[in-house]
């Protein structure tokens, strides 16, 4: 009984005091470094407007209006960009419903913007695998640029520049793609009409 007594005292001991450094000191000391030097990132990369918050730049959010650009489609239930459910729809290119759906973004684009005749960047019909892309590619955004300065009466270079001012490019030319975010584009169209 004696030895159990003297092996199994370390060993509790040793459980007591890596639960503590793993389970609580490790992560209260990472939190604290992240919101000194990370502070905006550790709270979720939230934007406000007028003090309110409004979204984040890492979640996507469902744009229906004309004068806004639109997202990339979201397949989460059971709302779009729900980051609770994040996911894919998993259709193949050949599943019907997966057919449907683009030939219905596909649609709802041109009834929007009939004398656009450009190609449709395949971002703006199909959704991610997270289905929470806050981005779209400059192709999407050039796309939608007649639409959103018709809707908001302004010139079509203005908004064209406001995506070149807003494109985010491939780190260190190599990584990822050219791209724009739709929150900050939208927010950024807000406040010139509010100048």
């Amino acid at each position: 009984m004696n030895s159990f007594t003297n092996t199994l005292r370390p060993a509790f001991m040793l459980f007591c005091s890596l639960s503590i450094l793993v389970g609580v000191l490790y992560p209260v000391a990472l939190t604290g470094v992240g919101k000194i030097a990370f502070a905006d990132k550790a709270e979720g990369s939230l934007i406000r407007k007028e003090g309110k918050i409004v979204g984040s730049s890492l979640i996507g959010q469902a744009f229906s209006s004309p004068q806004y650009f639109w997202g990339r489609p979201s397949a989460t239930g059971p709302m779009p960009n729900n980051p609770l459910a994040s996911s894919g729809s998993n259709f193949g290119p050949s599943n019907q419903a997966q057919t449907d759906a683009v030939k219905a973004r596909i649609d709802a684009l041109k009834v929007a913007d009939p004398a656009n005749t450009a190609k449709i960047p395949v971002d703006l019909v199909t959704a991610s695998a997270s289905g929470l892309d806050p981005d779209i590619s400059l192709a999407a955004a050039y796309y939608q640029a007649s639409r959103v300065a018709h809707a908001r009466q302004i010139g079509t270079d203005q908004v064209r520049n406001l995506i070149d001012e807003l494109a985010e490019h491939p780190v260190i030319g190599l990584f990822g793609e050219a791209r724009v975010n739709v929150l900050a584009l939208n927010l950024a169209l807000d406040q010139k009409k509010n100048k």
